[in-house]
């Protein structure tokens, strides 16, 4: 073949290379057909690779995922150009591609737990198979040592859900609080303290045009953002893990105190806003616009910090040397054997992963097989015992149907609502509220009597804000049982099966009137007397069925 038709590797590493690496050796379609074979065999981890999608696509704070994997590929091909692009690569690398497939498949079925109360951490990370098939591909053609020197990188891929969900329910209700109360206390100070109902009104900045501070002023998203780019440069810096650390936790901290500034900026666009219309109604875009400014800041801040000396000038990779030919191995029928074993390998995993999405079982959850919101709808019974139908609606987030909802009611009640939560997810509308700024004035687990004569623990809460009442209930059900997330304490290690009984379908209601002066001991009775009215109508486990 001739030269024009070849990848063309620099005369510098060249010279050392064996000779069945050299560019007249080395085609160019061989170079294709492995990339091409690398993208096709990440069919066999779709449901990894859909899930990711839409984690990155309806969740702001996992977002920043998306630039995981190219950053590690990037990495990668960085450390294997360093080799000269050696080819040492060993059949091991089937172990690993073999499971990430055997994950994907086995997904929604198993999964491996530490639950304390109602924190529960998934020990497989959701992206472990992309870590695994990625380690595969690089044992498989590149080698063991290629693999060892890039384990920063492949191990960058586990954190493609950058944010794991007990993260988040540990740490963003207090930071939200604590950023909320700072921002509140120098409105205060500035005298710009809010005027309305402070029980209504106190994360929240003049009700007619500010914006409901708590679910954006915890600072996670520019903190977890300066926190992985602290990790990646304390990587490519080679810095002594002490002092990585200190990057990472440096960057995170400065993550937090920027958005402290901007919490409190906004307050002072507040100020200057109140009273022209045309800054009010910019309000939000002011505070992307100031969040920016301040986040690109900090970033300069930060690199100009760990950036301006370089105190690894002596510091050398192993990998810069170039291999010699006895290093790098000597057979060429290798490398075409192991191309072939590769594709026999990803061939048919592919295909049974594509056959399986066809036939809807690696769906993403969120849109319950595909079904429009009219589908949806038809899946809420009529009626429930005595109440109803009235309507129903979708909730939406970005592109994704996140909760089913439907409002029931008879002659001489008001509306009771019930919904269910379509996301793959152990979704609780109690710590939902409490993120959103609404705190119970009573919590606990009640026994409540369905149909068929089942007795289910539901989470309650009872809430008052002084416009309305709520009793608000939540249980998480499969095709046959159901059970509750609770604050309970006790920690536990063990392994949940699923397929037997489907995936877990979080169940919740609402019961609600216009709030009064009646004391609060007999609304709560009242609210709770007229859930029980309801549910004893509902079979919860059919329900659940329908939205497996």
């Amino acid at each position: 073949m001739s030269s024009s038709s070849s990848l063309r590797i620099p005369e510098s590493v060249t010279g050392v290379l064996p000779e069945y690496l050299q560019a007249e050796n080395l085609p160019a379609i061989f170079w294709c057909g492995l990339v091409f074979l690398t993208v096709l065999g990440s069919l066999g981890i779709s449901h990894v690779l859909v899930g990711l999608w839409e984690y990155w696509m309806n969740d702001p704070l996992q977002s920043i995922g998306m630039l995981i994997p190219p950053v590690s590929l990037v990495l990668v091909l960085r450390v294997w150009r360093q080799s000269g692009w050696e080819l040492r690569g060993t059949l091991w690398g089937m172990l690993p591609a073999v499971l990430a497939f055997l994950l994907n498949t086995l997904r929604q079925d198993v999964i491996v737990f530490w639950s304390s109360g109602r924190y529960t951490v998934s020990l497989l990370p959701f992206a472990f198979p992309l870590y695994l098939y990625a380690s595969g591909v690089v044992l498989f053609f590149a080698g063991a040592r290629v693999w060892r020197q890039a384990w920063f990188p492949l191990a960058l891929l586990v954190l493609a859900k950058p944010v794991p969900a007990f993260v988040s329910l540990c740490f963003d209700l207090p930071l939200q609080r604590l950023s909320a109360h700072i921002a509140m206390s120098f409105a205060t100070l500035i005298h710009f303290a809010p005027a309305a109902n402070p029980q209504m009104l106190k994360l929240m900045f003049t009700p007619d045009f500010g914006m409901f501070i708590a679910p954006g002023c915890d600072g996670m998203r520019g903190a977890v953002t300066m926190g992985y780019l602290a990790l990646i440069i304390g990587y490519l810096k080679r810095v002594s893990i002490p002092r990585w650390f200190l990057y990472v936790t440096g960057a995170v901290l400065l993550g937090y105190l920027f958005n402290l500034i901007r919490l409190c900026t906004l307050v002072l666009y507040y100020r200057i806003a109140v009273g022209h219309s045309a800054l009010e109604n910019i309000a939000k875009q002011a505070d992307y616009a100031i969040g920016g400014c301040l986040f690109l800041v900090a970033t300069v801040f930060f690199l100009w910090i760990v950036l301006r000396k370089d105190d690894n000038k002596n510091s050398t990779d192993d990998l810069s040397a170039p291999r010699t030919a006895e290093s790098a191995g000597k057979q060429p029928g290798k490398i075409y054997w192991k191309f072939v074993a590769f594709a026999i390998l990803v061939l048919p995993a592919s295909g049974v992963s594509a056959l399986i999405s066809y036939r809807g079982t690696l769906v993403p959850p969120a849109h319950i097989g595909g079904l429009t919101p009219s589908q949806l709808d038809e899946l809420m019974p009529k009626q429930l015992g005595d109440y109803k139908l009235n309507r129903t609606w979708q909730q939406q987030e970005g592109s994704s149907i996140m909760i089913e909802s439907a409002a029931y009611a008879t002659a001489v009640s008001d509306e009771v609502i019930l919904g269910v939560w379509l996301v793959e997810s152990l979704h609780n509308i109690n710590d939902s509220w409490v993120l959103h700024g609404k705190e119970p004035e009573l919590r606990a687990t009640k026994k409540i009597v369905t149909a068929q004569g089942q007795i289910v623990d539901f989470d309650t809460a009872f809430y008052s804000d002084g416009i309305t009442d709520s009793f608000v209930g939540n249980a998480i059900c499969n095709r046959s049982s159901c059970f509750h997330l609770s604050d309970e304490h006790g920690v536990h290690l063990g392994l949940q099966v699923v397929t037997p009984d489907g995936r877990m379908v979080p169940i919740l209601f609402r019961v609600e009137k216009p709030h009064s002066n009646t004391p609060r001991d007999i609304v709560y009775k009242q609210l709770v007397a007229e859930a029980q009215s309801f549910l004893v109508g509902v079979d919860i486990t059919q329900l659940s069925r329908k939205f497996q």
